[in-house]
Formats: structure tokens, C-alpha cells, sequence
């Protein structure tokens, strides 16, 4: 049996349809529906059971039950152990610097992992996510990628937005099917155990988005609209992950790049709404 927490939300989902296309369905999905639109990311993966979060007890759960692997996705999305970045995004602590709380517990996760990681006969790896976007973010709103939001600005008739000076904002977006690639290959290597980026290791203008789908959607436009006054200094405008660690660990496949999976991305949201299928 396989648990994912969070299992109902993005990357959850997806590493879920990951298991299922592997022919694993035995799995228990631990989440909290609490936004209730989130149950359409379980219409179309396979799994043995949910429960909610409110009432899973693991250390319950894992002494009567035969646990192969647990896949913890049960986190917020929108926080970075690298702060602001300007000590570079390698897993080491001079990069780390935790701008709220919740930044913070994760930072104090990896930390104690760093210290006990001799001691812990279990494999546990902590994989620290960039720009996530991709199918089965329909419940994050303002949370979802710019992907996301620019093609149903354009599906809106309207121009898609960006904010001005936006061809100097780069971020490393990694497409989720990349992201739940790397998890398989950790749960393929049970001798791996570590602190790793998940990321491409490429930083990209969030303008080349908007150019992508101006070549699928020739009457799409962009609209610059100022930056707002609420966001100055709070802005990260630029991550790039340093996978130096990722491949030395052994993971070798290349990542989508950000054209090809802002166009695939596309079509599942022209096809489905943006859901699994």
C-alpha cells in the first residue's frame, strides 16, 4: 500500500496518475476537501481509499497496515526555504533563508533530516519544488500558474497580462509530469535518500509563456499592466535551481521545456477544462 497526502491536490493528483500508470492503485489518498472543487482532481485517478486528513492517525495507520511508501505532498505551495534567493538556490544553508513561518518549519525539516540522515535506516527524501504548473491546479486560484491564467485570459477574449518589466522576471517552471518523474525515480531508488532541488535548472521570462501561446493562439495579445505597490520587495524575481545534486544523484532524463509544456498544457485545458482524462 502507498499513502499520498495531499493526494487531492496538484502534484498530489499527478503523482497518483504516476502510480496508476504503473498499474498501482493500491493507494490511500489523504487530503481535505474542505475546497470542495479539489474532488475533481479524484474523478479520473484510481485509488483504494481517501481519507480525510482530520481523522488519519499515521503512526495508527502504519503499525496495522503494510506501507510500502509514503508520497507527503500535504503542503502550501506558495513559500521558499530560499527566500528571496539572493544567495543563490543550491541545498546547502548559506542559500537558505526562510521569509515566514511556514517557510521556516519546512528549513527546520531539512535540517534536522541533515543532521539524523546517518541514523535513519528508511529511505526519506525532501524534494524542494520551483514553478510548478500543469494539469490539476483548477482549485488553487490566484495560487494556479501564469499558464493557467493567461489561456483563460485569451479563451476570456482578452488580452493576457503581465505585469511591466516581466521580460526581467525568470523563473525556473517545471512542468508537473517532470516533477512527478523525479519522485518515481527516488521510489525506483530506495538506496537514495537526501535534500534535493526539483526544478529544470533553467530560468525562463515569464514573456516566453505569453509567446508560446501567441503562436497557438495567433489573435492573443499582452496587456503590461503595472506593478502593484503591495508586492514591491516581496517579489521574487528570479529562481533557478541548481540540480548539481538532482543528477549526481543519478536522474538523467531531460525536462520539458517551458514552450512544449505551456503548448501540452494547453491542450489538456482545451480538451478537459485542465483535468486528468
Amino acid at each position: 500500500m502507498i499513502i499520498v497526502t495531499g493526494g487531492a491536490g496538484f502534484i498530489g493528483s499527478n503523482i497518483v496518475k504516476g502510480l496508476n500508470e504503473r498499474g498501482i492503485d493500491k493507494i490511500i489518498i489523504v487530503d481535505n476537501l474542505s475546497n470542495a472543487s479539489k474532488h475533481k482532481n479524484l474523478n479520473k485517478i484510481k485509488f483504494y481509499d481517501y481519507i480525510d486528513k482530520t481523522d488519519f492517525n499515521i503512526k495508527e495507520f502504519l503499525a496495522n497496515n503494510n506501507v510500502k511508501a509514503v508520497f507527503h505532498q500535504g503542503a502550501s505551495s506558495n513559500t521558499s526555504v530560499y527566500g528571496n534567493g539572493d544567495n543563490g538556490f543550491i541545498e546547502e544553508e548559506k542559500c537558505e533563508y526562510p521569509l515566514n513561518v511556514y517557510a521556516f518549519s519546512k528549513y527546520q525539516f531539512d535540517r534536522y533530516l541533515n543532521q539524523h540522515f546517518a541514523d535513519i535506516e528508511s529511505q526519506v527524501v525532501g524534494l524542494r519544488y520551483f514553478n510548478v504548473y500543469g494539469p490539476q491546479e483548477n482549485h488553487k486560484g490566484k495560487m494556479a500558474s501564469v499558464a493557467f491564467h493567461m489561456f483563460n485570459q485569451i479563451k476570456n477574449n482578452e488580452p493576457m497580462k503581465l505585469f511591466e518589466g516581466s521580460e526581467n522576471f525568470r523563473r525556473d517552471f517545471i512542468y508537473v509530469d517532470d516533477v512527478v518523474s523525479v519522485n518515481m525515480f527516488f521510489y525506483d531508488n530506495p538506496d537514495k535518500s537526501g535534500i534535493f532541488n526539483c526544478g529544470t535548472g533553467h530560468a525562463e521570462s515569464f514573456c516566453e509563456i505569453a509567446n508560446a501561446l501567441k503562436e497557438k493562439y495567433i489573435n492573443a495579445k499582452v496587456e503590461y499592466i503595472p506593478f502593484p505597490d503591495s508586492l514591491k520587495g516581496k517579489y521574487q524575481t528570479f529562481t533557478e535551481s541548481n540540480i548539481t545534486k538532482l543528477r549526481n544523484a543519478g536522474y538523467d532524463k531531460p525536462f520539458t521545456s517551458l514552450k512544449s509544456g505551456t503548448l501540452k498544457y494547453a491542450e489538456i485545458l482545451e480538451k478537459s477544462g485542465g483535468y486528468i482524462i
